[in-house]
């Protein structure tokens, strides 16, 4: 059985070779799957693996908008703040996601951490693929880079068979069934692109306002990613 926060983790951090703090970003976080130049993705965001790392990003991401905001607007399904947020916070520095909220699964709930890290998974792809057409060249290039990852035979099938789907704008909206992982899906959007083509500034738009982010939230988002991606 294939393990989704492992294999997101894997993604993020380059593959099972490289390991989760090898500072790279391979497969799809890097845009690997698409042929273009990796990115660092924080060290310390990868060593708290696949899920843990999508949601303190959409996470701090948050506090920070609040913090902007004077902490005046509603939170995401009501949650209050975990803890009072000092500003500014180093632009790489992450607060965790606390367990057991609507961010971040239980570590016991193995169901729920599948569940959000195949969900984070199915929109990087459709966000790798935003620039065009695949057509068989492009597709045979992404198998390749598929195996170049050393996934196990199970998680690598499941990457090619997910990628053999068309994008269903429709599904990976309904996928965000509160605000906060409507948040976790737009930062794993970020990390499976560049945002330097027509095509994914659009996508990107598009998919914003169908998870109904507000535009503040969406700017520390893209913040936030960012921070992550230099490195600082």
């Amino acid at each position: 059985m294939v393990d989704m926060n492992q294999l997101l983790g894997q993604l993020l951090g380059g593959g099972a070779k490289r390991g989760l703090i090898g500072g790279l970003a391979g497969g799809l976080a890097g845009g690997m799957l698409t042929g273009k130049k990796g990115r660092k993705i924080g060290m310390k965001a990868l060593k708290m693996g696949g899920v843990a790392a999508v949601g303190a990003l959409a996470y701090t991401a948050y506090q920070r908008y609040r913090n902007s905001q004077g902490a005046t607007s509603a939170a995401p399904s009501a949650m209050p703040l975990a803890m009072p947020l000092a500003w500014p916070l180093g632009a790489a520095e992450l607060i965790p996601a606390p367990p057991g909220t609507a961010f971040m699964p239980q570590a016991s709930d193995y169901a729920a951490h599948d569940a959000l890290g195949l969900t984070l998974i199915r929109a990087m792809m459709a966000a790798a693929r935003a620039d065009g057409r695949l057509d068989a060249q492009e597709g045979q290039a992404i198998f390749q880079r598929i195996e170049a990852l050393g996934l196990d035979d199970e998680s690598q099938a499941l990457l090619v068979a997910e990628m053999g789907r068309p994008v269903d704008m429709d599904a990976i909206v309904n996928s965000a069934g509160s605000p906060e992982v409507a948040a976790e899906i737009y930062v794993a959007s970020l990390l499976a692109v560049e945002v330097d083509t027509a095509a994914e500034k659009a996508y990107l738009a598009m998919l914003a306002a169908r998870l109904r982010l507000p535009a503040g939230l969406v700017t520390e988002l893209e913040r936030q990613v960012a921070a992550q991606k230099a490195g600082v």
